[in-house]
């Protein structure tokens, strides 16, 4: 039988469940934003050690595990692309980790191709709440955590550029 100070502590197992539960998610929202696959891995890495390191000082009063996890990623990427030297510009879409068929055929091609369009004529700013939102799948309080604004001004500017989205889109079709 193994020593009790041997067994793994609470905040090790809760952060092993934080990893499993948001390591898909965040590469993806990481990668959406340098729009490099093997940048996207380090940094994800990077950012999975960091709130490690920080996993002591998390405070659940202040909010969410998981939105605490991507505003360390979101500033992880950041830090990457002002290393790079180039203008931190989010990507249009996120990478398509789970891309359909031939079958779905020429109508999801139009489609994408519309949507893809569409978030183009967006701004930076609102890519990143869409991505966060439809591709991160966080709640708007874990977006208002990420972004550091109200939960109510974060579900304000996703409502504005889902707007501008669906806009954009029935222009393009």
């Amino acid at each position: 039988m193994a020593e009790a100070e041997d067994a793994p502590r609470e905040a090790d197992l809760a952060f092993d469940r934080l990893y499993r539960s948001s390591r898909d998610d965040l590469y993806a929202y990481v990668a959406g934003l340098l729009r490099d696959r093997a940048a996207a891995e380090e940094v994800t890495a990077a950012a999975f050690e960091r709130a490690y390191r920080k996993r002591d000082r998390f405070d659940p009063e202040r909010g969410e595990p998981r939105a605490w996890l991507f505003g360390i990623a979101r500033n992880a990427a950041l830090d990457e692309l002002r290393r790079r030297g180039r203008q931190a510009e989010l990507a249009a879409e996120p990478a398509d980790l789970h891309s359909f068929g031939v079958e779905e055929g020429a109508e999801h091609s139009e489609r994408r191709l519309a949507v893809s369009a569409a978030l183009q004529r967006l701004k930076p700013r609102e890519r990143e709440l869409i991505a966060l939102k439809f591709f991160a799948g966080l709640a708007n309080a874990e977006i208002a955590q990420v972004l550091g604004v109200s939960e109510s001004n974060a579900g304000t500017k996703l409502h504005r550029a889902m707007t501008k989205l669906r806009e954009a889109c029935d222009g393009a079709a």
